[in-house]
């Protein structure tokens, strides 16, 4: 990475920005915030980050082993903003050309735009609600914690939960990344807790 006061002079008239991390490095992913936030203030109170083509890019893909952050918790911590995501390697090439070929034609379509994201191409197909629900489900430590109840809560306080979350996160209804896992984990839940519930 360059020194900021190096970086600054790239964030003026930015068209379009490549995020990248290492799956095999969760701190690399946690570092995206980060970058976000530094450019953000870099472009200033007149800059708009809705004017520029964000791509982000899950690399070393072809290292599985290593692997601690999964395809669906990237793409949902893209998708949720409208970025565009990407799973590559740059030692195999992999995903390299089709990164860079929708990169270039979404800068294109900017500016054919009038240097304006069209609002098609980007367009997030999930609500903020249910990105949250799975960012949460996936970081919580038990099922009470996952349907978001407290230890000693009865039946129908587990059921209420349950029933919202099912509602949120089924699959037929929710396009968010990681949906699939989440409505399984919360059903597990709440078959887990009910067992231990008189």
């Amino acid at each position: 990475p360059l020194s900021p006061q190096v970086r600054n002079e790239f964030y003026k008239d930015t068209q379009g920005v490549i995020l990248v991390y290492d799956v095999g490095q969760k701190e690399s992913f946690e570092a995206l915030d980060a970058w976000l936030a530094e450019m953000k203030q870099e472009l200033g109170p007149h800059g708009n980050m809705e004017n520029i083509v964000f791509v982000v890019c899950a690399n070393k893909i072809d290292c599985t082993k290593h692997r601690s952050v999964d395809e669906s918790e990237g793409r949902l911590w893209a998708e949720s903003r409208g970025f565009l995501y990407f799973e590559t390697s740059a030692q195999t090439g992999e995903g390299i050309n089709e990164m860079f070929q929708t990169f270039y034609s979404a800068i294109i379509d900017l500016c054919d735009n009038g240097g304006k994201r069209p609002p098609s191409s980007m367009g997030v197909g999930f609500t903020k609600e249910q990105a949250d629900a799975i960012r949460r489900i996936r970081n919580s430590k038990d099922s009470w914690d996952m349907l978001g109840v407290k230890p000693g809560a009865t039946r129908d306080e587990v059921n209420k939960a349950y029933r919202k979350l099912a509602v949120l996160l089924h699959p037929d209804k929710c396009v968010a990344p990681g949906s699939e896992d989440a409505f399984k984990a919360v059903v597990n839940a709440r078959t887990a807790l009910l067992k231990n519930i008189k």
